[in-house]
């Protein structure tokens, strides 16, 4: 029987190996699994590597083959107990004969869950919720968007130390540098859409496309650059991973853009509730799918992928278009363009994470980042709290979140 700090540290490596598929697995979870052998030696390893591929159970338990008997497995997630393209991962430990299994987060999805419970009723030994936050912040946007049925949306903005995003003419190119700029291309190509309003479509002709230098993937600082380390051993197992975890029971099939989870590349979302992207317009052009949203009163000849939503306010219903999302298999939303819909989505209270570039750089005037975000008084302030301070060439990048986020509370 291992200690509790033993017990730790190796959730912490499932950790670790769980975000080596972040940025490929949607619409599924992120998961880690480490298995020891009786002796509380490391038998396997393993993790998620993309959607269609094969559990992390599975990986790791092929790898420890029948040192697997009588030892123990660490999940980040509730093992799967439904049959969806292979068998249930509760099964899969059952038949591999493991003594005990530890589980990090219980699985939200009722389609799913059930896993532990199995593993009970033929007397495994089951530990429930040993680093349950850390393992909580690493499948934030797959947890956002299957217990509050809409897409995680990240806000990502570019500005000077005094908040300003453009000039007084407008202009912003550069504000930040050419590895920043990656940076936020790397960010771009680890997420399902990229979202922007029709202002900055119709003022900067913005492609909205993820062009990253080399392989995309993760967020900050989750070490997603290792992923082809292990995922040669899990290609060609013959064990799919079942798709169906988030709203509606949608699956990775349901995604005309995907492909099997790999190589796939961004949604690009246009939130224009008059229909006035011109038809010339980049982000028609094929380098992408593109979806345009229009209110459900607009008249529009326009030649597109459509979606009509209600009108809020001055502009469109923002939570039926996560809802809209996540229906599609819009796990996490990266949300750019101008400082109007970013404080629509803040005011609201639809961004879960915000990713701010800053330059050392003063512009005393100009656009700020943040439009009007329903803030009156102080007192009516969006508190965050930090994650992250990192420097990205001469640049700074910070990494906050709201202090309440419902996404990830039980």
């Amino acid at each position: 029987m291992q200690t509790p700090a033993q017990d730790i540290a190796h959730m912490a490596r499932a950790i670790e190996l769980a975000a080596l598929g972040h940025g490929t697995t949607s619409p599924n979870p992120v998961v880690g699994c480490v298995v020891l052998d009786a002796a509380g030696q490391v038998a396997g390893e393993g993790f998620h590597a993309y959607a269609g591929g094969p559990h992390a159970e599975v990986v790791a338990l092929a790898q420890a083959g029948e040192r697997a008997r009588g030892g123990t497995a660490y999940v980040t997630l509730e093992p799967c107990d439904h049959t969806g393209r292979t068998g249930p991962c509760s099964r899969a430990l059952l038949a591999a004969g493991v003594a005990r299994v530890v589980i990090a987060v219980s699985d939200p999805n009722p389609k799913a869950a059930g896993g532990a419970a199995r593993l009970r009723e033929h007397g495994v030994a089951v530990t429930s919720g040993v680093l349950r936050e850390a393992a909580e912040r690493g499948n934030e946007e797959w947890l956002t968007y299957v217990r509050l049925g809409r897409s995680h949306v990240t806000w990502k903005f570019a500005a000077t130390l005094d908040g300003r995003s453009a000039a007084e003419d407008g202009t912003s190119k550069w504000i930040t540098s050419a590895e920043a700029r990656a940076d936020v291309h790397r960010l771009r190509a680890a997420s399902d859409a990229i979202v922007a309003g029709i202002g900055t479509v119709l003022a900067d002709d913005a492609r909205l496309t993820a062009r990253p230098a080399g392989r995309s993937g993760g967020a900050p600082g989750d070490g997603t650059d290792a992923v082809h380390t292990m995922r040669s051993a899990t290609e060609g197992s013959g064990a799919g991973r079942e798709g169906g975890a988030g709203p509606e029971g949608a699956g990775s099939e349901g995604s005309a853009w995907r492909e099997g989870g790999r190589g796939r590349v961004p949604l690009r979302v246009v939130v224009d509730p008059d229909a006035r992207t011109p038809q010339s317009a980049r982000v028609l052009d094929d380098q992408a799918p593109t979806l345009i949203a229009v209110a459900d009163d607009t008249d529009t000849s326009l030649k597109a992928d459509l979606v009509r939503l209600p009108r809020r306010d001055t502009g469109l219903d923002l939570e039926a278009l996560l809802r809209e999302l996540a229906a599609r298999d819009v796990v996490s939303v990266f949300l750019e363009g101008g400082p109007t819909l970013a404080g629509s989505f803040v005011r609201r209270g639809l961004v879960d994470r915000v990713v701010a570039y800053l330059a050392p750089a003063l512009l005393g005037s100009g656009r700020a980042a943040l439009g009007a975000a329903g803030v009156g008084t102080i007192g009516e302030l969006h508190r965050l709290t930090f994650d992250e301070i990192s420097p990205i060439g001469p640049d700074v990048r910070l990494v906050a979140r709201p202090l309440t986020q419902p996404g990830r509370e039980k």
